[in-house]
């Protein structure tokens, strides 16, 4: 999670909001970590209670300092302290799962009848057990959090496709900002051009500071070879969505805000059409039109549509749908958090027929949000390779 103002240059109405949100986070963070001590920490090493409290006192100083630091920039050129204090966040969430697996367990097998020597026993295994497996947790949760992306490959036939083999590349959620830089960038720009997609897609959340402070790190984009097109994530809201998509335009990518294009090559064509992100609404700066992006498409032709959030499927029931590609969910980026996210949006990652002859796409994400972790939810590329439908 990374806040979109300081505090210190905030108008009245967002610091306030800012206030109240910092310190709702941080009665969460509280009442988490020491859940965390009193049930898993504690109950493990008893003899070592005061040394087990460090753990989780330490984790709250440094969600106290990331909350600070999002006020007040505290070190804002620093991607080391942002790494540690966003890692603090997630490694809570994590110890969290962890502890209420272990005090349900504990606290059934408590009704179970067994001696108390051989009970003893079983709690010196399972003890052990735990620690082993939320050690392998949150090392598993860094170590795919901070590997380059996977390759994907998905394959889509759509009805009354006009071309034998056409592919895109997509690229979601990539957060470029305090840790994501531009050696990022470069890798993923020369892996797209490795694969020669005949286009490249940018469905939102490219950015995750202020343009200006991010401009060289984006400065590889402009040495993609294929074709390429951006549409807005709500996290350049955040950021100045204006200021980002000028930028953008100077990378020679093109913005598709509740606009389509067509694809065409030796007279066969179809539509690619880009929405506004949902959020545009609430914050009535630029926000969805559905009618308005589909008011220049012929739908005859098939149309592959961008928009950010796996939820803007149900908004085009009444329109010509053939795919829709989006991101947002990062497929949930930490386990079980997905869980939480599908309360939200429809879709979490992957391929799905929405509807016959209706498809979505929803990718996890290219880089990550806040906390440097992910557990089974890996990163990804993805290369959409699109054919035609065969008629039965």
């Amino acid at each position: 999670m990374r806040v979109s103002f300081s505090y210190a240059q905030a108008s009245g109405g967002n610091a306030m909001t800012y206030l109240v949100f910092g310190a709702v986070f941080l009665l969460v963070m509280a009442a988490a970590n020491f859940y965390i001590y009193r049930r898993f920490f504690r109950r493990v090493t008893p003899s070592f209670g005061r040394y087990a409290m460090v753990i989780p006192a330490v984790l709250m100083l440094g969600e106290v300092f990331f909350i600070l630091d999002a006020a007040f920039s505290l070190v804002p050129d620093s991607p080391a302290v942002y790494f540690i204090t966003s890692s603090f966040v997630g490694f809570t969430f994590m110890l969290f799962v962890v502890t209420t697996v272990y005090d349900l367990t504990i606290t059934i097998s408590g009704h179970v009848p067994f001696d108390q020597s051989r009970r003893r026993t079983l709690k010196i295994i399972f003890d052990v057990t735990m620690l082993i497996a939320a050690a392998a947790y949150l090392l598993r949760g860094l170590s795919q959090g901070l590997r380059d992306p996977d390759l994907n490959t998905i394959r889509v036939k759509i009805k009354d496709f006009p071309f034998e083999r056409f592919t895109i590349m997509q690229l979601t959620d990539i957060h470029v900002g305090r840790t994501i830089k531009r050696d990022f960038i470069q890798r993923l720009v020369d892996r797209t051009n490795a694969v020669s997609p005949d286009m490249v897609v940018i469905t939102g959340d490219l950015v995750d500071l202020p343009i200006e402070k991010i401009k060289l790190d984006l400065l590889p984009l402009r040495e993609l070879k294929a074709k390429t097109y951006f549409i807005l994530g709500n996290h350049e809201y955040f950021h100045g969505a204006e200021a980002a998509l000028a930028y953008i335009r100077e990378l020679g990518i093109q913005p598709l805000l509740n606009e389509s294009v067509v694809i065409e090559h030796e007279g066969r064509r179809f539509n690619l059409i880009g929405i506004n992100d949902l959020i545009g609404t609430r914050m009535g700066i630029l926000p969805p039109d559905i009618d308005r992006a589909f008011s220049q498409v012929d739908e005859q032709h098939a149309c592959i549509v961008l928009a950010h959030q796996p939820k803007t499927i149900r908004m085009v029931d009444t329109k010509r749908c053939d795919l829709m590609l989006s991101g947002h969910t990062h497929g949930g980026q930490i386990f079980p958090f997905g869980y939480l996210v599908m309360m939200d949006q429809p879709y979490l990652a992957g391929l799905f027929e929405h509807a016959p002859n209706r498809h979505i796409f929803v990718s996890r994400g290219t880089g990550y949000w806040g906390p440097p972790l992910r557990v089974l939810a890996p990163s990804e590329i993805t290369q959409i390779v699109l054919s035609p439908a065969t008629v039965v």
